[in-house]
Formats: C-alpha cells, structure tokens, sequence
C-alpha cells in the first residue's frame, strides 16, 4: 500500500507539480529532475497520449490530468523500470488526489489503451 512517505510517489507528486505549472509557465526553473526529464521528451509522451485519447485533444484535456497522463506516459512507454500495472495504479493514485470526479476514470482508461498499445501488442 502506498503512503504519503513512500518516496516514489512523493517524487511523482512532485513531477506532477511542475508539469502542471509547465502547462502556464514554460521558462520556469524546474526543480524535479524527473519533470526535467519528461519535458525533454514531451513530443514522444504528447504523441502517445494523442494516439491513446484521439477523442481528446490535448488542449482540452484538464491540465491536471494531463500532468499526470505526461508522467505515466513517460515512466510506462520511455522508462519501463516498475511493472505496469503499479504505475498505471500510481497514476489514478494521484488523479484522486488532485483530480476532478472523473480523472481517475479517464486517466485509467487512456493508460489502458497505452498498455494495449505498448504492452500487449
């Protein structure tokens, strides 16, 4: 069970933070190495998510869950370190924690059509 001291998820509660501020504020200094990292290879995760939530441009998708679609989709198809199911369970984590009614949902579902596309292929 995750806790709010585990310092995985702190970490990507972190990067969650500073994607989400990226979305406003592109100059910013970034301060999460993992942020870093993912704003370094955003055009790869925007293009997964594109093709996971075709339905969904990414100008309308929340910018929150966006933040969090960004790190999931970067640690589930670029980095490959943890099973899949956990980051897919780590990001619906986070979207009920800092999420609308429906972002857990919806994060799940677009993670779904990534790990059809990347897992079971």
């Amino acid at each position: 069970m995750k806790t709010a001291s585990d310092p995985r998820h702190l970490r990507r509660r972190k990067a969650v933070s500073y994607l989400f501020r990226y979305t406003f504020a592109k100059d910013q200094e970034m301060q999460s190495e993992l942020a870093e990292e993912i704003i370094k290879k955003l055009a790869k995760v925007d293009k997964v998510i594109k093709t996971s939530a075709p339905d969904w441009p990414l100008e309308q998708i929340n910018k929150i869950d966006l933040a969090i679609l960004r790190l999931a989709v970067y640690e589930l198809v670029l980095v490959k370190t943890e099973p899949p199911k956990v980051l897919i369970d780590e990001a619906v984590e986070l979207a009920k924690e800092f999420g609308g009614e429906n972002s857990s949902s919806f994060i799940n579902g677009v993670l779904g059509s990534v790990y059809k596309a990347h897992y079971e292929s």
